[in-house]
């Protein structure tokens, strides 16, 4: 019964992944679209650019988990 689980553990975390990229990727999006229409509201990119980083450590917590650094 072990197994099932962490597989189960496995496969959410896998979803999750995605999820989590994704949305970097539209904040990625809608940052560039802010910078590109010259946005003069600086506060809001900083925000959003804050938000992208908060995702990036969650996502390379989600890999590092799914991919243990393994030490030989």
């Amino acid at each position: 019964m072990n197994i099932s689980n962490t597989m189960d553990e496995t496969e959410v975390l896998r979803v999750e992944l995605e999820v989590l990229k994704r949305e970097h990727r539209e904040l990625d999006d809608a940052i560039q679209a802010l910078e590109i229409e010259g946005a003069h509201d600086m506060l809001t990119i900083r925000r959003r650019k804050k938000e992208k980083l908060v995702l990036k450590d969650r996502i390379r917590l989600i890999e590092d988990r799914l991919l243990p650094d393994i030490i030989a």
